[in-house]
């Protein structure tokens, strides 16, 4: 496995629930895990995200509800549209609906079809392809 350059490592309350999230319903895939410190390593295509329950090491201030405020992390896909299906049948109401967005680079624009969804602790993730 080759490790991304920049691998954010998110702080979250309940490691099998965002296990549960991220695996059963994103269908993103453990790379590795250390049970013992309720840690897990996870991808999704060229994705990478770490995970690790609250323990005090590296909280520079106390969390509350929703984790990451003023921070959403962008994630391309190959199939936005199979995930944004997985969230809607798991019942989860997206942040933001499935959407084509426009934005200037320069004298071009991109173009997104993307959907944003929090995760259990409020992470806001943005899925684009």
């Amino acid at each position: 496995m080759k490790f991304n350059s920049l691998i954010p490592e998110l702080t979250v309350s309940d490691i099998e629930r965002t296990k549960h999230f991220y695996i059963d319903i994103l269908q993103f895939k453990i790379e590795y895990e250390r049970p013992e410190n309720q840690f897990v390593f996870l991808s999704l295509e060229e994705n990478q995200l770490m995970f690790e329950q609250e323990n005090g090491n590296w909280s520079v201030g106390a969390l509350e509800y929703p984790y990451g405020r003023g921070i959403n992390f962008e994630m391309t896909v190959s199939s936005v549209e199979a995930i944004y299906e997985r969230v809607l049948g798991a019942g989860i109401k997206p942040f933001r609906e499935m959407q084509v967005n426009y934005y200037r680079n320069g004298d071009t624009n991109i173009v997104q079809k993307e959907f944003l969804v929090q995760d259990p602790d409020g992470y806001l993730l943005r899925f684009t392809e």
